[in-house]
């Protein structure tokens, strides 16, 4: 490909630039060229040869106002804000009517968390400037970030007004209507989009997901086969697509889909692990299993691989495999709590109370304080004879789970046990309030317990008649 003379130009001023910081030399720049330079590499994330070209571009050229701005650009970066916007005082006096120094100022406040005080800036920019669907963009973000999803809404379709190919703002428009749950306005608004722009895949796949919302499937797979007739290497349209197909129980097509994306690009271990999910639904379970283990080495970090694929040998009954691969995921990442629920499962199932236990004790150090959790641990201890581990496990479920039957039936066992009839008739009085139907767990959990003459009367005393 041929290059513009202008990129000719910029290439030849990069190259001299660089090898005068190589050679310690001092070559001359004019003003523009340190601008292009600076823009370049602020471009390119090289922020340090940014600031080292700002330096020696003001050097050279003292009076430039753009240099200077870029100078402020970075003193922003390194949170330099009062010294920044001392600097933007000085040259607000020197040019009134440059949109660049009220776009700087709002960046400042934007920085300090003053973000109305950053719109009002950027509307004096926005009155003064040629490039409007930037600062409208610009303005757009501020209201994000107060969280005024309508006002943000408004300037981002505003920049879309000016600048129809803006896919950002596109999305920007999208997300408030998501977040303001306007799913038919959004596809009303993408539909309008779409009349003038019949062949933009971003514009069919939004309105695809507006549609899998609300759970108009078909519509859903309408608007995503238009998006791959815009653009037939579009993966997120496949991918979409191919949840769809999910939905509508056409798992074939699905993996077809699914299929596609791994020819577009490397495989996602997302891909790899929703073929897996549609040939277990179409019963090939040898074939689900090898694209769940190949989802784990695609993507080690991915839960839902492994749990896929431990589950898939929980169901098969297959407990040794399945605490393998547990184990696996547990040394990958040892805080993630679905695992030590699992393999607190599989382990009980093997009859391993011990690390059954450990598992659940485990989960709920994480922060998994579902009622099933208390309940299976307090069972193992029961099991295991740790009664004073079981009552302080029931005392801290209580705390969750004020009015559980489940968790005072037990405590009422336990201090029978030890022992303290009196907090055994508190609790087991309690539990027939809460609900008789859970006397069960007595019986089944403390036989003995269960065929003590008292306890038998106090139950029968809150059996209701049956009518």
């Amino acid at each position: 490909m041929q290059l513009s003379e202008d990129q000719n130009n910029n290439k030849a001023s990069l190259s001299r630039f660089e090898s005068m910081l190589k050679t310690n030399s001092v070559f001359f720049f004019d003003a523009d060229e340190f601008e292009e330079i600076i823009h370049y590499y602020i471009e390119s994330g090289k922020i340090a040869l940014a600031k080292k070209a700002t330096k020696l571009g003001l050097e050279q050229h003292p009076s430039s106002i753009n240099l200077k701005l870029f100078q402020v650009e970075m003193l922003v970066f390194e949170n330099q804000l009062n010294q920044a916007e001392e600097l933007l005082n000085n040259l607000s006096l020197l040019e009134k009517s440059n949109e660049e120094i009220f776009i700087q100022k709002a960046n400042i406040y934007s920085r300090k968390h003053n973000h109305k005080k950053a719109i009002l800036y950027l509307k004096q920019a926005l009155d003064i400037t040629s490039d409007p669907p930037d600062v409208l963009s610009l303005i757009g973000m501020e209201y994000l970030f107060l969280e005024d999803y309508e006002n943000a809404k408004w300037y981002f379709m505003a920049c879309l007004e000016e600048e129809e190919e803006d896919i950002s703002a596109l999305y920007n428009v999208i997300y408030c209507f998501e977040y303001l749950n306007q799913n038919q306005e959004a596809i009303d608004y993408l539909n309008d989009y779409l009349n003038k722009n019949p062949y933009n895949e971003v514009a069919w796949h939004q309105v695809g997901k507006q549609y899998y919302q609300l759970k108009e499937f078909k519509k859903a797979l309408a608007a995503f086969d238009f998006a791959i007739i815009s653009d037939d290497t579009f993966i997120g349209a496949y991918l979409e697509k191919g949840k769809v197909l999910e939905k509508l129980k056409r798992y074939t097509e699905a993996i077809e889909s699914y299929t596609v994306t791994l020819g577009l690009d490397d495989p996602t271990s997302f891909a790899l692990l929703r073929i897996g999910r549609c040939y277990e639904k179409l019963g090939s379970s040898e074939l689900a299993l090898q694209f769940y283990l190949k989802c784990v080495e695609e993507d080690g970090l991915l839960d839902k691989g492994w749990i896929a694929i431990t589950d898939f040998y929980i169901k098969n009954k297959n407990y040794k495999k399945a605490l393998y691969y547990i184990n696996k995921a547990i040394n990958i990442d040892a805080e993630n709590v679905l695992y030590w629920k699992r393999y607190a499962t599989i382990n009980h199932r093997l009859n391993l109370f011990e690390e059954a236990e450990y598992g659940y004790r485990k989960a709920l150090e994480l922060g998994n304080y579902e009622l099933q959790t208390w309940l299976s641990r307090c069972d193992i201890l029961i099991h295991l004879g740790e009664f004073n581990a079981a009552i302080k496990n029931c005392f801290q479920a209580i705390d969750f789970y004020p009015d559980s039957a489940e968790i005072e039936f037990r405590l009422a066992g336990l201090f029978y046990i030890n022992g303290d009839i009196q907090k055994t008739r508190f609790y087991l009085k309690n539990a027939l309030k809460n609900n008789f139907e859970y006397s069960f767990i007595l019986e089944e959990l403390f036989p003995s317990v269960y065929k003590n003459k008292k306890i038998l009367q106090i139950i029968e005393q809150h059996k209701k008649p049956s009518i």
